[in-house]
């Protein structure tokens, strides 16, 4: 009897060590399961995020598209300048556009707006408007600026393959990108370029020696410009134009 009985509680032993191992299981696997559920909510959140706010971008472009073209084409781009309360000349239109990376001037396609709204961070025209400060302060870097000014001559050939901009479109450009870490250069070099007759069109080359003008040279006494060097022959003759109206 007493073997008996030790069998049995042996048993019933072994019986409750197996039921809380399964137990044990039971548990690791709920624990398991509620981890990965939580991991997937955690994983979801972030996405059901992002694609919220990229609806709401869309549905910001669409306020502004044509219909037919599905962009936002200049009519488009100026009733968005005029909520923005800003002119369709203002030189933060154009480093919207440099932040898009659009490719075709007086137009946005939906993927250009995506990046750029995105990376703004905005959704809404008041968005938007808080979001310009940032946006100049990174254009006018040293490190951006560069791109932005190259840019800005490519983003005004507005026909495939054409590789130089008109006389005013220059000056208009200069005056756009340069004025205002440059307005006495620009203010004389735009008044030799309406001046001068040797000139039509500028080219990427001339256009990068104005910028380079600019930030190497002293002015007004240009007392370190050797026309030895290579700079383009537009701006010897500026160089030489400067010199005679200064006598």
């Amino acid at each position: 009897m007493r073997r008996g009985s030790r069998k049995s509680s042996s048993s019933a032993a072994t019986a409750s060590a197996g039921v809380e191992q399964v137990n044990e299981k039971q548990n690791r696997k709920r624990k398991g399961v509620s981890t990965n559920l939580t991991s997937r909510k955690a994983q979801r959140g972030p996405t059901k995020a992002v694609s919220k706010e990229v609806e709401r971008i869309d549905q910001f472009f669409y306020t502004y598209a044509d219909n037919s073209s599905g962009m936002i084409d200049p009519e488009g781009i100026e009733t968005l300048c005029s909520h923005l309360e800003v002119p369709h000349t203002d030189v933060r239109i154009l480093m919207l556009a440099w932040k898009m990376g659009c490719e075709k001037q007086g137009y946005f396609t939906l993927d250009e707006w995506r990046t750029g709204l995105k990376a703004l961070r905005a959704d809404s025209i008041s968005k938007l408007k808080k979001a310009f400060p940032e946006l100049v302060q990174e254009v006018t870097r040293p490190s951006n600026f560069q791109d932005f000014y190259i840019y800005a001559f490519r983003y005004c050939l507005t026909e495939d393959k054409k590789k130089c901009i008109e006389i005013p479109v220059a000056c208009e450009l200069l005056n756009l990108v340069l004025g205002l870490q440059f307005r006495p250069q620009v203010d004389k070099l735009n008044n030799y370029l309406k001046y001068q007759n040797d000139y039509k069109v500028i080219n990427m080359d001339q256009w990068m020696g104005f910028i380079r003008f600019c930030n190497e040279i002293n002015f007004p006494s240009l007392d370190n410009y050797d026309s030895d060097l290579a700079w383009p022959l537009i701006l010897d003759n500026f160089v030489e134009w400067l010199r005679e109206n200064k006598s």
